[in-house]
């Protein structure tokens, strides 16, 4: 586990696609290291945190590795994924799900969601949490969930199968957080993103950003 060096400001860090890390007192939280995201994306984290089975959002080789390399690390997620990893690891997967809350890495989590966006009628949908970190900052994984209080930093699910740029804004304008920052962007292309930066900059009536993988801001 992490030593913890003294009360520093918490930080976010962008991984690729939908993960981020979350940092505190010396103290890492990861959200959603999944099959787009780094081969290491869930080492060194005391706290994983998943929000849904889908593999962009779920790897269960880099959890495998975030939870081999600290016997002191946890997991926190819904049933259908807890179960691919429960038995592995007992005693170090926590089911969670809408209304719960509980604290992780130093971090006081509450859970929002419960179903993923709806892709096409035609596919069933998954179940879906979201993690709303110490009441500032929000990652609803793959559904456009209100939690229902302020939020400071939104992660923001750009560009998805389930979405289009009209219901990104709508969610912006909804939630209202003082900052949005970008979130699931893998199949979003760099000719693309001006365009979203613009739209979603002028309409949701946030300050909205992106980060490239590895990049950080304070919280």
């Amino acid at each position: 586990m992490s030593s913890h060096a003294g009360n520093t400001a918490p930080t976010l860090t962008k991984q690729s696609h939908s993960c981020i890390r979350l940092e505190k007192n010396g103290r890492t939280l990861v959200i959603d290291p999944g099959g787009f995201s780094e081969g290491g994306a869930a080492l060194g984290a005391e706290a994983i945190l998943v929000t849904h089975e889908h593999p962009d959002h779920f790897d269960e080789g880099r959890i495998r590795a975030g939870l081999e390399a600290d016997p002191e690390a946890r997991v926190w997620t819904l049933r259908s994924v807890a179960e691919q990893l429960s038995a592995a690891f007992p005693g170090r997967v926590h089911t969670v799900g809408h209304g719960d809350t509980f604290s992780a890495a130093g971090f006081d989590i509450e859970v929002h969601g419960e179903l993923h966006a709806v892709i096409h009628p035609d596919i069933p949908r998954v179940t879906n949490i979201g993690f709303l970190a110490d009441g500032h900052v929000f990652h609803p994984g793959d559904a456009l969930t209100v939690p229902g209080r302020a939020v400071d930093t939104l992660l923001l699910p750009v560009m998805a199968p389930w979405n289009k740029i009209s219901e990104v804004i709508d969610y912006v304008r909804e939630v209202k957080p003082r900052r949005a920052i970008d979130i699931h962007d893998a199949l979003l292309t760099d000719l693309a993103r001006p365009i979203y930066d613009r739209q979603i900059g002028e309409l949701g009536g946030s300050d909205h950003g992106r980060m490239a993988p590895g990049d950080s801001t304070g919280l």
